[in-house]
């Protein structure tokens, strides 16, 4: 296993060979948001934390995911399409710095996915569940697999077999697209939130929910959260219990006639049995539009973060009432620069500190680091 830090220590190392020193700290914003530069690397880009996951332990340590790949100027995302590899970063001290590496027994790697032998315990200490299908970046398994960590991402096993989940009369043969969105229930008890699209059939994603009642050894569907009678594309939800019962999504969506993008908010007041459509959170513009992040505060309210690719900024929202209502949209950052007509920054992914404070991870690009890299912003919403 191969490590790199991807705070002060490695960023010196690797000035060395660039034309100027990358920085760890990116310029804070005027309200009060600190910002922070999780990876960046001379000639690599980086992104997409929302196709990897994030995980967090004790309100100051962060593991989160994303992917890492040579930089290639295409018009498109500059990364170079061979030799993709997912990494992870951690932090222990709420999101101010951290350490990369690019882990072993991970997505990625060779190996045909197997069942699971024995029940897993979900509930854990140091437990983490990383989801991954096919269609995106490093992940190419169509009927989808899973790694699971005991040691909070220091060590994975893997890849792990959803079984006959693929299989299910309700997905008509479709190819698998998930990414890490689950909501543990019990030690053996865990529901999982996936895309699925006809095969090869890019953009055609709907969202559905399935679940393991017996530590991941078998999986069934359970319902679909947007159905494949819904015109337009539904995929990368992130799922949280805002109140006792009821589930709240945010979910990417986009109308693949017009490219408009925007989140909507699903809910299950049924323990994930059946969805409606609750509220529609922000719009996330064009260029295929971005996926939002989702979290549950200490206070009760729900928090909503997104990027918004035509006015090229961070953005996030808040619900008081379990996703019923959004608050007005908040600045996270707006002054993405890449030296490139391109709009390729976001997929955040969050989570809130100890002391109330709320971390967002997601790729972006700035006059300091014009290539893209993972950054972290920290505010108080």
């Amino acid at each position: 296993m191969s490590f790199e830090h991807g705070s002060i220590v490695a960023l010196a190392a690797l000035a060395a060979s660039a034309a100027s020193p990358l920085p760890a700290r990116a310029a804070d914003g005027n309200d009060g948001t600190r910002n922070f530069v999780v990876y960046a690397e001379k000639d690599a880009f980086c992104g997409w934390p929302a196709n990897n996951g994030v995980w967090s332990w004790g309100g100051t340590e962060i593991l989160v995911g994303f992917t890492r790949g040579g930089y290639r100027v295409t018009g498109g995302h500059n990364i170079a399409e061979s030799g993709q590899q997912a990494w992870l970063a951690r932090s222990t001290d709420g999101g101010e710095t951290w350490t990369a590496w690019n882990p072993d027994g991970y997505v990625g790697d060779d190996g045909k996915s197997v069942p699971v032998a024995a029940p897993l315990d979900f509930t854990a200490p140091g437990f983490a569940l990383r989801i991954a299908g096919t269609g995106y970046h490093t992940a190419t398994d169509p009927r989808g697999q899973f790694f699971v960590s005991p040691d909070r991402g220091a060590t994975w096993h893997g890849p792990r077999s959803f079984g006959a989940l693929a299989d299910a009369p309700e997905l008509g043969g479709w190819e698998l697209t998930p990414r890490t969105d689950y909501v543990v229930r019990g030690p053996q008890e865990c529901l999982v939130f996936m895309g699925a699209r006809p095969k090869g059939e890019g953009g055609a994603d709907r969202v559905f929910c399935a679940r393991t009642t017996d530590g991941g050894r078998t999986w069934g569907f359970l319902s679909w959260m947007v159905p494949p009678s819904d015109p337009h594309r539904a995929v990368m939800p992130q799922t949280v219990e805002a109140a006792p019962g009821r589930l709240v999504a945010a979910v990417r969506r986009r109308d693949r006639k017009t490219n408009e993008c925007w989140i909507d908010a699903y809910a299950s007041g049924d323990s994930a049995r059946t969805w409606s459509f609750a509220s529609r959170i922000g719009e996330a513009g064009g260029s295929n539009g971005n996926p939002p992040a989702l979290i549950r505060l200490a206070d009760g309210r729900l928090c909503c973060a997104y990027g918004n690719r035509t006015t090229r900024r961070l953005l996030a929202r808040t619900s008081a009432d379990a996703g019923r209502t959004w608050s007005a949209e908040a600045i996270v950052r707006d002054d993405y620069f890449s030296g490139h007509d391109d709009a390729d920054f976001g997929y955040p992914r969050l989570v809130q500190r100890a002391d109330g404070r709320v971390v967002a991870i997601y790729y972006f690009a700035d006059k300091a680091l014009p290539q893209q890299h993972i950054a972290a912003s920290i505010w108080k919403p």
